[in-house]
């Protein structure tokens, strides 16, 4: 509308150039001919509007919001509309204890009162998207400031109604699951009446007040200790039980080792042993057994 309005001036001046001075009535042609050719320019461009992928256009005639939405690409509209886009792909609100990670500087996680009077601080991404069929409502209702205006307030508000069901330490550990579903279905009806969808949120962390988390924290390492002692005990006991099982067989070993073996045998073999040794090219002595039956040799 900018070269409308220009091409606008130049005709005015064009048509009254012989009143403003000579020397602007020399260029009366001109001034004409510049000003109608802005003025059909601009009548022109006003009516072609292109959107951008991932986003549509909502249309406002002298302030009333328009049905027709307008889809990625070119698009043909009355030169005096006004649009207003609105991406619709998917959008992130983060709100965190760190500084400059969100959206807002500074800390800005939300604070909360657990069931047990504890004061927990929750960081938490919002994932959502305008519904492209809805934003002529959201346009109407909302405005194009629908972050500050629904997901911000919504979304922190329904937290701290339900995290009042739970205990610190069950919002922390047990029960964190429970609790995201939760408040991602309180929250979805929300934004689902007012053009929004709701696609993923995303409890980043819990931080619980220190004597708690500190309580935690010892709960976790005599835990660990309780298992640590469980798996040297079970180890003595193996150990415990290799042992007595390699008696065991030494006990069976020298039992049936003491039933084989008589006198007999023992006389056979030290009479194989010695013959062994008389056989041998080595010098030798040679002393038999004591017994009252073996003969004594020298």
């Amino acid at each position: 509308m900018t070269l409308v309005f220009v091409g606008l001036v130049l005709l005015i001046v064009g048509y009254n150039a012989s009143k403003i001075s000579y020397s602007a009535h020399r260029f009366r042609s001109l001034l004409l001919f510049a000003g109608a050719t802005l003025v059909v320019l601009g009548l022109a461009l006003s009516t072609v509007v292109q959107i951008d992928a991932g986003q549509v256009g909502v249309q406002t005639l002298f302030g009333k919001v328009q049905p027709r939405i307008l889809i990625s690409g070119l698009n043909v509209v009355n030169p005096l509309v006004n649009v207003t886009k609105f991406d619709t792909r998917t959008q992130n609100y983060t709100m965190s204890v760190q500084r400059e990670e969100g959206q807002r500087a500074g800390d800005d996680a939300i604070q909360v009162l657990t069931a047990d009077g504890l004061e927990v601080v929750i960081d938490l991404t919002v994932l959502y998207r305008v519904v492209p069929a809805r934003t002529p409502h959201i346009l109407s209702t909302i405005g194009p400031n629908y972050q500050d205006a629904i997901v911000r307030p919504v979304t922190r508000t329904r937290i701290r109604d339900n995290a009042v069901y739970y205990d610190a330490v069950a919002l922390y550990s047990t029960r964190r699951d429970e609790f995201q579903n939760r408040i991602y279905n309180t929250i979805n009806r929300d934004f689902q009446q007012r053009g929004l969808q709701l696609e993923q949120l995303l409890i980043r962390n819990i931080q619980l007040p220190a004597p708690v988390k500190r309580s935690i924290e010892s709960k976790i390492s005599a835990e660990q200790e309780a298992q640590k002692m469980q798996f040297v005990l079970q180890k003595e006991r193996q150990e415990a039980e290799r042992k007595r099982l390699e008696a065991q067989g030494i006990a069976d070993y020298q039992k049936i080792i003491s039933a084989e073996l008589s006198d007999r045998l023992l006389r056979y073999e030290t009479i194989k042993a010695n013959q062994a040794i008389a056989t041998s090219a080595n010098s030798k002595v040679i002393i038999m057994g004591n017994s009252q039956n073996a003969p004594r040799y020298c």
